[in-house]
């Protein structure tokens, strides 16, 4: 089979010797669950993103609920967030009672528009659930000066964003809070997994014990003082996650190198719209490469180019559908008011292509010549 054979994965994690052999390790020494690799992690963690606190969960969703929880959100709370997300940004606000209040992005950045907060102020809003989406810093200057204006809480959303930066200070490291996630198509992988990331030593300990039921242990005996959950990660992840971290800044400059031969190649394309350069100030750690198709076609060429490109062998996909059109969040929600003209309007149009750190230049070029293609069918059929 050749290369031109075969499938281009959406994404694919960067698995090495070491990584292997950092699971093997732990297998062999018996201690799977609660032992030192999650602590060792989380040392790391906290290490990297520059705050005193990490605490490791078995997912981004999982720490995102947990600081919904731990930072005291009932029903009858807002929280100002994007509707251009993974759904999970959402939901974990909906897991507390409370309530989204969704304001428009940006049109360059695709992240929550800092400049539209005040439309959504109420008397009820609690914190700013900002989002770096595909690995983009938020405007954190804008959005922590309005929070500090207004007394209300900042949680990042920095599950596609580890590595990251913004005025020289990791994203991550603004709030009072942030989530992390280690799924297999993030700069770093545990298979599933999530970190909070805090400098609140009384929220960083309430963290810890609702991951573990809310459990608070005291010499042999253990007490459940409120509802908590199993959210605990295994060390088994955990081994892979030092590993993998130990070569994060490697990994993460892959992942720029591929991003940069999307933009060369693809730079002279009329009917695509490239991500923009980081802003100044900011580093972008490659998540994910989304284009956009150009202004002239809608959600239906978009999609034909998707089909296209699948019968070329070539995995993309249409990130993100809008959250507040998903049927259940209408049921959930009801009316929501206000309106989100620009996320609407880019989310009918984005592709993700493949990409990972261990995809070759000649890949690249495949995904290219390809979506070239495609697009050059699709054009001919509106002449």
């Amino acid at each position: 089979m050749t290369d031109d054979d075969k499938k281009i994965p959406l994404s694919q994690p960067d698995i090495n010797e070491d990584d292997i052999e950092a699971v093997a390790r732990c297998l062999r020494s018996g201690r799977l669950s609660r032992g030192p690799w999650v602590e060792e992690f989380e040392a790391g963690l906290a290490e990297f993103i520059g705050t005193k606190h990490a605490i490791a969960v078995s997912s981004g969703t999982a720490a995102l609920h947990i600081l919904m929880v731990g930072l005291g959100l009932r029903p009858g709370d807002e929280v100002i967030t994007t509707p251009f997300s993974f759904i999970a940004s959402t939901n974990c606000i909906l897991y507390a009672g409370a309530r989204p209040v969704f304001v428009d992005i940006d049109p360059h950045s695709l992240n929550l528009d800092p400049r539209l907060l005040d439309c959504a102020l109420t008397d009820r809003t609690k914190m700013i659930l900002p989002v770096h989406v595909f690995g983009r810093p938020c405007a954190m200057d804008a959005l922590m000066s309005f929070a500090d204006q207004h007394i209300l809480d900042v949680v990042e959303d920095a599950c596609e964003a580890i590595g990251s930066r913004y005025r020289s200070q990791s994203v991550g490291s603004f709030g009072i809070a942030a989530a992390l996630a280690f799924y297999p198509n993030k700069q770093i992988t545990t298979g599933e997994g999530g970190a909070i990331v805090t400098n609140d030593p009384f929220l960083a300990e309430l963290c810890r014990a609702l991951r573990n039921q809310a459990r608070a242990e005291s010499g042999a005996s253990s007490h459940y003082s409120r509802l908590g959950f199993n959210y605990r990660i295994t060390d088994l992840q955990c081994a892979l996650g030092i590993s993998q971290l130990r070569r994060i800044r490697q990994l993460v400059a892959r992942r720029s190198e591929v991003a940069g031969w999307y933009r060369e190649l693809l730079a002279d394309v009329k009917e695509i719209i490239l991500p923009v350069p980081p802003e100044e100030g900011a580093e972008i750690s490659w998540c994910l490469f989304v284009i956009r198709l150009s202004d002239r076609f809608g959600e239906g060429d978009r999609d034909l180019v998707l089909e296209r490109m699948a019968e070329n062998g070539i995995e993309c996909h249409a990130y993100f559908p809008v959250i507040h059109r998903e049927a259940f969040i209408r049921k959930e929600l009801g009316p929501i008011p206000g309106s989100f003209p620009v996320a609407e309007a880019v989310a009918a149009r984005t592709v993700a292509l493949p990409f990972s750190s261990v995809m070759s230049r000649e890949q690249v070029e495949r995904v290219c010549n390809a979506l070239k293609a495609s697009l050059v069918r699709r054009a001919s059929r509106r002449c």
